[in-house]
C-alpha cells in the first residue's frame, strides 16, 4: 500500500513538472533560414509581452518576414550605430498592422532589461506606438536603452526577452542582401509560435 502512494506522489509530481516545460513563456520564430527560439519576461515586461503572445495566438505573424537591417555599413557616419534585424507584419499584413492600438511603453529602467546581444525589443515611433513589429540585437545596443542615444526622447525601446537558440540563424538573417536597409528579398518567418 506504502509503494502505491509513493508512485502515485511521484507520478503527480511528474506530470506536474511536464505542464511547466518553462518557468517563462517561449516563442519559437520560424523563418527560411532556420528556426529562433526566444524566452519572454512577462514578470518585467508584462505588458508588452502580454500583447505580443495575443499577436501569435491570433496567427498575426502568419507568412510574416524580416525586412529590415542595420549594420555598420547601411547607416549615416554621424549617427548613433545599431546592428538588428526587424521583423513584423508592418509590410506582409498592412491591414491588421494599421488597426493595431499601441502599447504602453515599458522603459529598460522600469523592467531592468537591457538591450544586449539577442535582446528582442518592440520597434516604434514614439512612446506608446509600439505594436507588432520587433527587433533582435546582434550585439549590444545601449543606445537603446533608457537614456540611451538611439532615441531623442531618451525614452529607449521596450526590451521583452532574449534568444535562447537559434542565434546562428539570427546572424545567418543579419548577412543576407540588402538595399538601403531593407532585406532584399525580405526573409520569410514562416509563423511564430508558443512553445
Amino acid at each position: 500500500m506504502r509503494h502505491q502512494y509513493l508512485l502515485i506522489a511521484t507520478l503527480s509530481i511528474l506530470l506536474a513538472a511536464c505542464g511547466t516545460k518553462y518557468k517563462n513563456p517561449h516563442i519559437e520564430i520560424q523563418t527560411k533560414l532556420g528556426d529562433i527560439e526566444v524566452e519572454l519576461y512577462p514578470d518585467q515586461a508584462p505588458k508588452t509581452v502580454h500583447a505580443f503572445l495575443s499577436y501569435v495566438k491570433a496567427g498575426y505573424y502568419n507568412k510574416s518576414s524580416f525586412y529590415r537591417v542595420l549594420n555598420d555599413d547601411n547607416q549615416p557616419s554621424n549617427a548613433s550605430k545599431a546592428e538588428l534585424i526587424q521583423g513584423g507584419i508592418y509590410k506582409s499584413n498592412p491591414k491588421v498592422h494599421d488597426t493595431l492600438t499601441g502599447i504602453p511603453h515599458e522603459t529598460t529602467e522600469q523592467t531592468h532589461l537591457q538591450h544586449k546581444k539577442g535582446t528582442i525589443s518592440l520597434a516604434r515611433l514614439a512612446p506608446g506606438t509600439a505594436t507588432s513589429e520587433f527587433f533582435i540585437c546582434i550585439a549590444d545596443q545601449p543606445g537603446f536603452d533608457f537614456g540611451g542615444e538611439n532615441n531623442a526622447d531618451k525614452q529607449g525601446y521596450a526590451a521583452f526577452g532574449k534568444v535562447v537558440k537559434g542565434m546562428d540563424i539570427v546572424f545567418k538573417i543579419y548577412n543576407q542582401s540588402e538595399n538601403n536597409q531593407s532585406f532584399d528579398p525580405p526573409v520569410p518567418i514562416y509563423n511564430i509560435i508558443q512553445l
